[in-house]
């Protein structure tokens, strides 16, 4: 597939792909985000995508939305489809049947740091910073970041990161849940695509029923959980891959999924 303001490249089962407007460090634009909803979409009708590996081009993620452009003269319709992009791809994200890891380098500000925490895994460089800067510019949040925030870190550390706006390094996010791991600055993007690549190996069905459970478990009933869980079980229990699994554990190997 062919962009202007992302790249998309498939290896080994992980279909990278890099925000790639690194002369404004990754701001977004309208066209930026339709893109990325493009590219995810590619990435999950294509079978051989295990996982989405979400980094940026050149020395950051993103800094948040581009200021340049809303300075453009546009109408208020504009601003609304704007907005609604990032709720749509931050969404998509999180539905997405694929798992999704965000490898932070530089700066995660804005609307780059709720990309970043609608993914499932939130990898950071040592050196990376990421914050909320929303409500001291006196804008407002998206991305459903009121929602998932709280959940990471608890609500008073989300208050406390949301009306602040501080920026914090990864071993900080680490700390208090908001970021999996950190690596260090020389070979960042190397690591994350090792660890995108380990996320790749399981098993694709039983991986796609596990990220919807973790993400949605919490708005349902806990007797609507155990009969998703007693459904899922049941489900993968008719898969090749269940079989490929038993084998290998009994043969003393590493499995090999197909997603079948």
């Amino acid at each position: 597939m062919s962009f202007e303001t992302i790249v998309y490249e498939m290896k080994d089962g992980v279909a990278e792909i890099r925000l790639n407007r690194p002369h404004r460090l990754n701001a977004v634009t309208q066209q930026l985000y339709d893109e990325l909803n493009a590219a995810l979409g590619a990435a999950e009708a294509d079978r051989d995508a295990r996982v989405v590996l979400l980094t940026g081009e050149g020395r950051t993620f993103c800094v948040g939305a581009d200021l340049k452009e809303h300075k453009a003269g546009r109408t208020a319709f504009d601003r609304r489809q704007y907005l609604q992009g990032e709720q749509r791809v931050c969404k998509r994200l999180l539905q997405l049947q694929r798992p999704v890891v965000a490898a932070v380098n530089g700066y995660a500000l804005g609307a780059g740091a709720e990309l970043a925490i609608a993914s499932d895994f939130l990898l950071m460089a040592e050196s990376a910073q990421i914050g909320l800067p929303e409500i001291s510019l006196g804008n407002f949040l998206g991305g459903g970041v009121t929602a998932l925030l709280p959940r990471l870190v608890g609500l008073a550390k989300a208050r406390e990161l949301v009306f602040l706006g501080e920026r914090i390094n990864g071993a900080e996010a680490v700390r208090i849940g908001l970021a999996n791991r950190t690596f260090p600055d020389t070979g960042f993007l190397d690591a994350a695509r090792e660890f995108a690549r380990r996320v790749a190996t399981k098993a694709p069905l039983s991986m796609q029923l596990a990220k919807e459970q973790l993400n949605f478990a919490a708005e349902r009933t806990l007797d609507a959980v155990l009969a998703a869980e007693l459904e899922g079980m049941t489900f993968v229990g008719t898969t090749k891959d269940w079989q490929e699994g038993v084998d290998a554990f009994a043969e003393k190997r590493a499995p090999v999924f197909k997603g079948e």
